[in-house]
């Protein structure tokens, strides 16, 4: 039990958040935002904006500033500390913290090992074709059991360079899942044990979930009917 009679793998809540007003970044057409194939969804004429919070300032709140500052610490070895130091966003009572793709290791231990973030769920890759140098971006989302606390940890590298550090040396759990953020967006995850693609053939040309990659176009036989690609289907205005 802690000084305040809550027990220690019981995570306190982080201070009070002040709601914060999201900034504009870009804008989003029809449903999914691909920019080739044809749009068969019914929504081709919709658009909405894209809105991303600012980046947070101190305090954060709770928990929350004591994980900045153990990821800056691991992320300042022997770079500058100003230069070292995580983005951190906080939005909807979850928190990402940004990290340059070459720290990576070094912070995934220290949460592991310091922080008892025990857990990596996953690695999901996003593509943004108009963030020009930082199109590619891997978020890992990580949970410490033994604090019941969660957070994000989000790199990025241009579609010029689409390499970042394996983790699976820290979070073996993630061999399957960088296969398959590699095998749907092209990130290539140095230090791999097999990084093959896990979902389409060996030889398939492209990644299937960027944005720019064709809606459909591959033809499907089902006992004998043809069904025609998505692409060369009825267009909606």
């Amino acid at each position: 039990m802690t000084e305040n009679n809550v027990p220690d793998n019981v995570s306190p809540e982080p201070g009070e958040l002040a709601e914060v007003e999201q900034e504009q970044i870009g804008v989003r057409k029809g449903m999914f935002g691909p920019s080739a194939g044809g749009d068969t969804s019914g929504y081709g004429g919709l658009v909405r904006p894209i809105l991303m919070p600012p980046p947070a300032r101190r305090p954060y709140g709770g928990w929350y500033d004591e994980v900045a500052d153990a990821i800056r610490d691991a992320a300042a070895t022997g770079a500058e500390v100003e230069a070292a130091e995580p983005t951190v966003v906080i939005d909807r009572g979850e928190i990402t913290f940004h990290v340059r793709r070459e720290d990576l290791p070094a912070v995934a231990r220290v949460l592991r090992d310091e922080l008892r973030f025990e857990m990596c769920l996953g690695v999901s890759g996003v593509h943004y074709p108009e963030d020009a140098g930082r199109e590619l971006h891997a978020v890992y989302h990580l949970l410490s059991m033994t604090h019941n606390r969660r957070i994000r940890l989000e790199v990025t590298a241009p579609d010029a360079d689409p390499h970042v550090p394996s983790l699976v040396g820290v979070y073996p759990t993630l061999d399957w899942h960088e296969r398959e953020t590699y095998d749907m967006f092209g990130l290539v995850f140095d230090g791999h044990p097999a990084l093959t693609r896990i979902l389409m053939p060996d030889d398939w040309p492209g990644y299937p979930q960027r944005k720019d990659y064709p809606l459909g176009g591959i033809p499907v036989e089902y006992k004998g009917a043809t069904i025609a690609p998505p692409d060369t289907r009825r267009s909606y205005s």
